[in-house]
């Protein structure tokens, strides 16, 4: 078994004892292995040891990584700037940081050049730090408004980056999300389906899951340093 196949074991029994302990079913939670600063052969281990959701943070990586591995999700999980939309929009299965209204309305635009929906989720920045991109927590109800007049793009939920600290630190981050996410699942709009809560990283993904993550980011854990 190669090293990456050993620690992607392990970070599977980990979300499954984070599951456990939050009474939460370890199937729900998607694991994103992330590909950042790593190569082919990386991600030929991950896949033949079962993974199959992977996530790039840079358009030309993920345009590449997409090319040669094209029977996998691939995710966007980097800031999106308005003029790389086009090489994403279509390819990845998932958006994770739509950051603007702005962003939105461009990927609904080209999406619908291309006859399909894309699927998205909005990022909020819940810590405020300057450093961050996101929406308001306060703006998101508006952004669902404005997304429901966008009929190629599909929001399936909310993501959140938070500060580098301690786990135990940065709980009340992913706890704001959920609370945000349950206080907006209520609400009905068009084109819009709040299923997915995309938090938590290598260093904090076990308390992200207890916070009600479905969907984890982890690239050192698996890949290595």
């Amino acid at each position: 078994m190669s090293a990456i196949a050993e620690r992607y074991r392990a970070v599977r029994r980990a979300v499954a004892d984070a599951a456990d302990a939050a009474g939460r079913d370890p199937e729900d939670i998607t694991i994103v292995a992330v590909t950042k600063n790593v190569g082919v052969a990386e991600i030929k281990q991950a896949y033949a040891a079962g993974v199959r959701d992977f996530g790039e943070n840079r358009v030309q990586e993920f345009l590449g990584k997409h090319g040669l591995f094209p029977e996998v999700r691939w995710h966007f999980i980097g800031t999106l700037q308005s003029n790389k939309v086009k090489d994403v929009v279509g390819r990845a299965a998932l958006i994770h940081s739509v950051d603007s209204v702005e962003l939105l309305a461009r990927i609904d635009r080209i999406a619908a050049e291309r006859d399909v929906v894309q699927p998205v989720l909005l990022q909020v920045n819940v810590s405020g730090e300057a450093t961050k991109h996101g929406f308001r927590p306060e703006d998101i109800e508006d952004a669902l408004r404005a997304a429901s007049g966008m009929p190629a793009v599909r929001v399936e939920g909310l993501m959140t980056i938070a500060p580098l600290a301690k786990p135990e630190q940065v709980r009340w981050v992913f706890r704001g999300l959920a609370e945000l996410f349950a206080s907006l699942s209520s609400l009905r709009f068009n084109g819009v389906e709040m299923r997915e809560l995309s938090m938590g990283m290598t260093n904090d993904y076990r308390v992200a899951i207890e916070e009600g993550a479905t969907i984890i980011r982890v690239g050192r854990a698996i890949f290595g340093k």
